[in-house]
Protein backbone atom coordinates (compact mmCIF):
# COMPACT_ATOMS: atom_id res chain seq x y z
CA UNK A 1 0.00 0.00 0.00
CA UNK A 2 1.69 3.73 -1.20
CA UNK A 3 1.38 6.29 0.92
CA UNK A 4 0.24 9.76 -0.30
CA UNK A 5 0.82 11.31 3.17
CA UNK A 6 2.75 14.88 3.73
CA UNK A 7 4.11 15.25 6.96
CA UNK A 8 1.92 18.04 8.48
CA UNK A 9 3.59 21.63 9.77
CA UNK A 10 4.84 21.68 13.72
CA UNK A 11 1.78 23.94 14.29
CA UNK A 12 -0.78 22.10 12.66
CA UNK A 13 0.04 19.04 14.92
CA UNK A 14 0.92 20.80 17.93
CA UNK A 15 -3.02 22.10 17.51
CA UNK A 16 -3.85 18.70 16.77
CA UNK A 17 -2.47 17.26 20.34
CA UNK A 18 -3.38 20.10 22.31
CA UNK A 19 -7.13 19.50 21.35
CA UNK A 20 -6.67 16.08 22.30
CA UNK A 21 -4.31 16.44 25.60
CA UNK A 22 -7.19 15.55 28.38
CA UNK A 23 -8.40 12.26 26.59
CA UNK A 24 -5.31 11.08 24.87
CA UNK A 25 -4.39 8.58 27.42
CA UNK A 26 -8.00 7.25 27.59
CA UNK A 27 -7.81 6.89 23.94
CA UNK A 28 -4.74 5.18 23.94
CA UNK A 29 -5.56 2.30 26.15
CA UNK A 30 -8.86 1.91 24.51
CA UNK A 31 -7.53 1.51 21.09
CA UNK A 32 -4.28 -0.36 22.01
CA UNK A 33 -6.67 -2.74 24.03
CA UNK A 34 -4.93 -1.91 26.80
CA UNK A 35 -1.20 -3.27 25.59
CA UNK A 36 0.26 0.71 25.87
CA UNK A 37 1.19 -0.06 29.56
CA UNK A 38 2.81 -3.44 28.04
CA UNK A 39 4.50 -1.91 25.59
CA UNK A 40 5.98 0.80 27.96
CA UNK A 41 6.84 -1.71 30.65
CA UNK A 42 9.03 -3.48 27.84
CA UNK A 43 10.70 0.01 27.21
CA UNK A 44 11.23 0.59 31.00
CA UNK A 45 12.43 -2.77 31.76
CA UNK A 46 15.14 -2.63 28.87
CA UNK A 47 16.49 0.52 30.05
CA UNK A 48 16.66 -0.93 33.77
CA UNK A 49 19.71 -3.48 32.83
CA UNK A 50 21.66 0.06 31.30
CA UNK A 51 21.52 1.68 34.90
CA UNK A 52 21.24 5.31 33.68
CA UNK A 53 22.04 8.34 35.47
CA UNK A 54 19.94 11.02 33.25
CA UNK A 55 17.18 9.94 31.39
CA UNK A 56 15.31 11.91 28.56
CA UNK A 57 11.49 11.28 27.46
CA UNK A 58 11.65 13.60 24.69
CA UNK A 59 7.75 13.89 22.90
CA UNK A 60 6.90 13.01 26.53
CA UNK A 61 3.47 14.07 25.49
CA UNK A 62 1.35 13.26 28.91
CA UNK A 63 4.41 11.89 30.69
CA UNK A 64 3.20 8.39 30.45
CA UNK A 65 6.22 6.55 29.87
CA UNK A 66 8.33 9.30 31.65
CA UNK A 67 5.86 7.92 34.75
CA UNK A 68 7.16 4.61 34.04
CA UNK A 69 10.80 4.85 33.93
CA UNK A 70 10.79 6.90 37.04
CA UNK A 71 8.90 3.57 38.77
CA UNK A 72 11.11 0.95 37.25
CA UNK A 73 14.14 3.63 38.15
CA UNK A 74 13.37 5.65 41.07
CA UNK A 75 17.02 6.37 41.06
CA UNK A 76 17.16 7.80 37.94
CA UNK A 77 16.57 11.51 36.93
CA UNK A 78 13.67 11.70 34.66
CA UNK A 79 13.33 15.24 31.96
CA UNK A 80 10.66 14.76 29.89
CA UNK A 81 10.39 17.69 27.04
CA UNK A 82 7.52 17.99 24.34
CA UNK A 83 6.55 20.64 22.17
CA UNK A 84 2.63 20.85 23.37
CA UNK A 85 2.07 22.21 26.44
CA UNK A 86 -1.30 21.09 26.68
CA UNK A 87 -0.07 17.32 27.03
CA UNK A 88 2.88 19.04 29.39
CA UNK A 89 -0.13 20.06 31.54
CA UNK A 90 -1.54 16.34 31.96
CA UNK A 91 2.25 15.00 32.62
CA UNK A 92 2.37 17.61 35.21
CA UNK A 93 -0.76 16.15 36.98
CA UNK A 94 1.26 12.67 36.91
CA UNK A 95 3.85 14.17 39.23
CA UNK A 96 6.30 14.08 36.74
CA UNK A 97 8.42 17.03 38.10
CA UNK A 98 10.87 18.23 35.42
CA UNK A 99 9.13 18.98 32.18
CA UNK A 100 10.42 21.29 29.61
CA UNK A 101 8.65 22.44 26.77
CA UNK A 102 11.01 21.68 23.39
CA UNK A 103 11.42 21.80 19.91
CA UNK A 104 12.76 17.94 19.07
CA UNK A 105 14.47 19.73 15.99
CA UNK A 106 16.32 22.19 18.69
CA UNK A 107 16.56 20.76 22.34
CA UNK A 108 17.72 23.24 24.76
CA UNK A 109 20.17 20.77 26.52
CA UNK A 110 24.33 20.42 26.70
CA UNK A 111 25.99 18.17 24.61
CA UNK A 112 26.35 14.53 25.97
CA UNK A 113 23.67 15.41 28.94
CA UNK A 114 21.62 12.05 29.14
CA UNK A 115 22.79 8.44 29.40
CA UNK A 116 19.19 7.27 27.71
CA UNK A 117 17.01 9.38 25.34
CA UNK A 118 13.56 7.40 25.05
CA UNK A 119 10.85 8.48 22.01
CA UNK A 120 7.58 6.67 22.10
CA UNK A 121 5.36 7.23 19.33
CA UNK A 122 6.95 10.66 18.34
CA UNK A 123 9.32 10.77 16.13
CA UNK A 124 6.98 10.13 13.01
CA UNK A 125 5.27 13.71 14.38
CA UNK A 126 8.59 15.68 13.79
CA UNK A 127 9.19 17.37 10.86
CA UNK A 128 13.15 16.06 10.29
CA UNK A 129 13.75 12.55 11.77
CA UNK A 130 17.41 13.11 10.59
CA UNK A 131 17.48 16.38 12.84
CA UNK A 132 15.64 15.01 15.45
CA UNK A 133 17.97 12.12 15.60
CA UNK A 134 21.28 14.35 15.30
CA UNK A 135 19.98 16.23 18.27
CA UNK A 136 19.60 13.19 19.97
CA UNK A 137 22.68 12.08 19.41
CA UNK A 138 24.27 15.58 20.62
CA UNK A 139 23.08 15.54 23.73
CA UNK A 140 23.47 11.76 24.75
CA UNK A 141 26.71 11.16 26.49
CA UNK A 142 29.03 8.52 24.85
CA UNK A 143 27.98 5.10 25.13
CA UNK A 144 24.64 6.57 25.14
CA UNK A 145 21.41 4.87 23.92
CA UNK A 146 18.52 5.69 21.65
CA UNK A 147 14.89 3.84 22.47
CA UNK A 148 12.38 4.59 19.61
CA UNK A 149 8.97 3.26 19.84
CA UNK A 150 6.39 3.45 17.68
CA UNK A 151 3.94 1.39 15.65
CA UNK A 152 4.76 -0.59 12.77
CA UNK A 153 2.54 -3.04 10.72
CA UNK A 154 1.81 -6.87 11.12
CA UNK A 155 2.42 -9.24 8.22
CA UNK A 156 0.22 -11.10 6.59
CA UNK A 157 -2.71 -12.24 6.97
CA UNK A 158 -3.41 -9.76 10.07
CA UNK A 159 -2.03 -6.61 8.03
CA UNK A 160 -5.40 -6.36 5.89
CA UNK A 161 -7.59 -6.66 9.02
CA UNK A 162 -5.03 -4.28 10.55
CA UNK A 163 -5.51 -1.40 8.31
CA UNK A 164 -8.96 -1.30 7.91
CA UNK A 165 -8.99 -1.05 11.51
CA UNK A 166 -6.44 1.96 11.17
CA UNK A 167 -8.05 3.48 8.36
CA UNK A 168 -11.50 3.03 9.35
CA UNK A 169 -12.34 1.88 12.36
CA UNK A 170 -9.73 3.96 15.02
CA UNK A 171 -10.60 7.50 13.13
CA UNK A 172 -14.15 6.79 13.80
CA UNK A 173 -14.07 5.97 17.10
CA UNK A 174 -11.18 8.10 18.13
CA UNK A 175 -12.80 10.80 16.49
CA UNK A 176 -15.86 10.29 18.39
CA UNK A 177 -14.57 10.12 21.67
CA UNK A 178 -11.69 12.64 21.53
CA UNK A 179 -14.11 14.91 19.43
CA UNK A 180 -11.40 15.43 17.19
CA UNK A 181 -11.30 12.91 14.31
CA UNK A 182 -8.79 14.95 12.38
CA UNK A 183 -6.06 14.28 14.55
CA UNK A 184 -6.70 10.16 14.30
CA UNK A 185 -6.40 10.75 10.07
CA UNK A 186 -3.48 12.32 10.80
CA UNK A 187 -2.38 9.30 13.18
CA UNK A 188 -3.13 6.60 10.74
CA UNK A 189 -1.19 8.32 8.24
CA UNK A 190 1.55 9.00 9.73
CA UNK A 191 1.35 5.31 10.87
CA UNK A 192 1.95 3.93 7.39
CA UNK A 193 4.52 6.87 5.94
CA UNK A 194 6.68 6.68 9.51
CA UNK A 195 10.15 4.33 8.02
CA UNK A 196 9.92 0.62 9.62
CA UNK A 197 11.81 -2.28 9.81
CA UNK A 198 15.34 -2.55 8.18
CA UNK A 199 14.23 1.49 6.81
CA UNK A 200 13.88 2.77 10.34
CA UNK A 201 17.55 0.75 11.09
CA UNK A 202 19.13 2.44 8.33
CA UNK A 203 17.95 5.98 9.35
CA UNK A 204 19.34 5.23 12.67
CA UNK A 205 22.61 4.21 10.91
CA UNK A 206 23.08 6.77 9.16
CA UNK A 207 22.24 8.76 11.58
CA UNK A 208 25.78 7.68 13.38
CA UNK A 209 23.75 5.03 15.61
CA UNK A 210 25.73 1.94 16.42
CA UNK A 211 24.81 -1.63 18.03
CA UNK A 212 21.19 -1.10 16.21
CA UNK A 213 18.42 -3.65 16.59
CA UNK A 214 14.80 -3.84 16.36
CA UNK A 215 12.34 -6.07 18.59
CA UNK A 216 8.50 -6.66 16.88
CA UNK A 217 6.69 -6.76 19.89
CA UNK A 218 2.36 -7.60 19.43
CA UNK A 219 2.29 -8.75 16.44
CA UNK A 220 4.89 -6.26 14.74
CA UNK A 221 2.01 -3.84 15.73
CA UNK A 222 5.02 -1.71 17.31
CA UNK A 223 8.61 -1.81 17.44
CA UNK A 224 11.25 -0.70 19.82
CA UNK A 225 14.27 0.34 17.87
CA UNK A 226 17.57 0.61 19.88
CA UNK A 227 20.87 2.61 19.07
CA UNK A 228 23.89 3.16 21.04
CA UNK A 229 26.03 6.74 20.54
CA UNK A 230 29.97 4.98 19.80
Amino acid sequence: MESSFTQQEPTTIQHLFAQIADRYDLANTLLSLGFDSWWRAYVSARILKWAPHDVLDLATGSGVLAEAIIKRIPAARVVGADFCAPMLAVASRRGIRELVVADGLALPFIAERFDVVTIAFGLRNMASYEKALSEVRRVLRTGGRIVVLDFSLPGPPLLSIYRFYLHHLLPLFAGWLTGEPEAYRYFSQSVESFPKGEAMLELLRTSDFANCGAKRLTLGIVTVYVGQKA
